[in-house]
């Protein structure tokens, strides 16, 4: 299912405090892995997921990460960035 993604400007949503946004190159059933991304932390911000993912789409990825190894198991959810609604 993940295959689809692959290629793909991605949110990744984490149950814990953190997101990270880019392009999927590669998951497995322990990690995807991500180029040209942001890893944000919302504990450094007072901005809302929803605020800032929209904005992300809108301004384009505030890279901080040539490449990322993202846990599955914290996980929650993962869309395409352009398939994210700000309305």
């Amino acid at each position: 299912m993940l295959q689809e993604f692959i290629g793909q400007k991605v949110v990744v949503d984490m149950g814990s405090a953190y997101v990270c946004i880019g392009t999927l190159e590669n998951a497995d059933e322990h990690f995807l892995q991500l180029r040209n991304a942001d890893l944000h932390d919302f504990r450094d911000t007072q901005t809302s997921r929803e605020i800032y993912v929209a904005d992300s789409n809108a301004t384009g990825i505030k890279r901080n990460r040539k490449r990322v190894l993202v846990s599955r198991a914290d996980m929650v959810a993962i869309s395409r960035l352009e398939d994210v609604v700000d309305e």
